[in-house]
């Protein structure tokens, strides 16, 4: 049954394929860029100086300060230097750190940004930001930050390690799982939800047996696009808003920490998701619900499966459970803090997930 639904796309282009940043001064053309600042995280360097002279002298600087979770001191001192070098735009260099610090500038200067990605984040697709302040995570939304341009190079994945890029592939995952139960999806969003996830859990297995190997490469950055856009489309709920508190009170690894809340997150919400469980069912290896194939696939792949490993302490459980269900967010299934917390226990001890965390609280 095709419900009612409003689709708007985003105004953003892509460029993708091997060797495609050779064509990035095009790109800068289009929105008629001609001073950047080249944004990246510390040991990206050697990337954001292929970048800096493929831009030759457009560059106006690299800065090496992209963290996770964009604290915001760090979005200070950047908007700063991006204004005394007299910058008329950024081009961000990696993951989602390096994109978000760009965000962050495009929010307080409005400076348009073009997103050379090198793991499969997917925020690069996105109008979302972040900033964290005093240990407290704030996002939003503002086409402010929407980058204008993306380039898609999978040649620039090839030296992502690979067990980064696994828990980078099931965080971009996270993003199309979230937008097929999402309020405001659509069939177009759906559909590349759908084909976002196959893109992925083909490829993810691919990437581990070989890391060279270009085809799961560029079939795992395809994957990551499509997750991303879904990402930009729609309203995230309860997996998200997990990994937010989890990373801005806890400081925990970003994509480790979506490979292993996504299962139980999923697990929790299928009872009232019975479309996305059908599309997720047949587009993810195994047997089983989607949950479970997924927390299967994570163990496969070598990945993290236990909030612990990551460095949450058991008596954090509470604490982030208080702060998930301390503000309303759309989410299909109705929240309580015993299941939250049942939710959180049963991540942070790797048990298998359940559909009533809160039972085992």
């Amino acid at each position: 049954m095709i419900h009612s639904f409003v689709h708007e796309a985003l105004p953003m282009r892509v460029r993708f394929g091997a060797k495609s940043l050779s064509a990035l001064p095009e790109e800068l053309d289009q929105i008629g860029l001609a001073r950047v600042l080249v944004l990246c995280s510390p040991g990206q360097e050697d990337t954001a100086e292929l970048v800096a002279n493929a831009l030759g002298g457009r560059c106006v600087g690299v800065l090496a300060d992209a963290v996770m979770h964009v604290p915001s001191e760090v979005a200070e001192n950047a908007s700063t230097e991006a204004a005394r070098v007299g910058a008329d735009g950024c081009v961000t260099v990696g993951g989602g750190s390096a994109i978000g610090l760009g965000k962050a500038i495009a929010l307080k200067h409005g400076l348009p940004i073009v997103a050379v990605p090198t793991t499969y984040s997917g925020s690069e697709m996105t109008p979302v930001w972040g900033l964290t302040t005093d240990g407290r995570k704030e996002t939003g939304r503002d086409a402010r930050v929407l980058p204008r341009s993306v380039v898609y190079d999978p040649d620039l994945t090839l030296s992502l390690p690979v067990s980064m890029s696994v828990t980078s592939g099931f965080n971009a995952i996270a993003h199309a799982v979230e937008a097929l139960y999402a309020p405001d999806a659509t069939p177009i969003i759906s559909l590349m939800a759908q084909e976002g996830v196959r893109a992925l859990a083909s490829a993810l297995p691919g990437i581990v047996a070989d890391g060279s190997d270009a085809a799961a490469r560029a079939g795992a950055l395809y994957g990551s696009w499509l997750c991303g856009a879904c990402l930009g489309a729609t309203t995230m709920s309860l997996h998200h808003k997990l990994c937010h508190a989890l990373g801005g009170t806890l400081n925990l690894p970003h994509a480790q920490t979506h490979t292993v809340v996504l299962p139980h997150a999923l697990a929790f919400n299928q009872p009232a998701t019975p479309d996305a469980t059908t599309a997720l069912t047949r587009v993810l290896p195994g047997e089983g619900g989607p949950a479970d194939r997924l927390w299967h696939l994570a163990g496969e792949l070598g990945a993290p499966r236990t909030l612990a490993e990551l460095g949450m302490q058991e008596s954090d459980i509470d604490r982030i459970a208080d702060e998930v269900t301390s503000r309303s967010y759309g989410n299909p299934r109705p929240i309580t803090h015993n299941a939250v917390a049942g939710l959180l226990r049963a991540a942070w001890a790797g048990e298998r997930p359940s559909t009533e965390p809160g039972d085992k609280a």
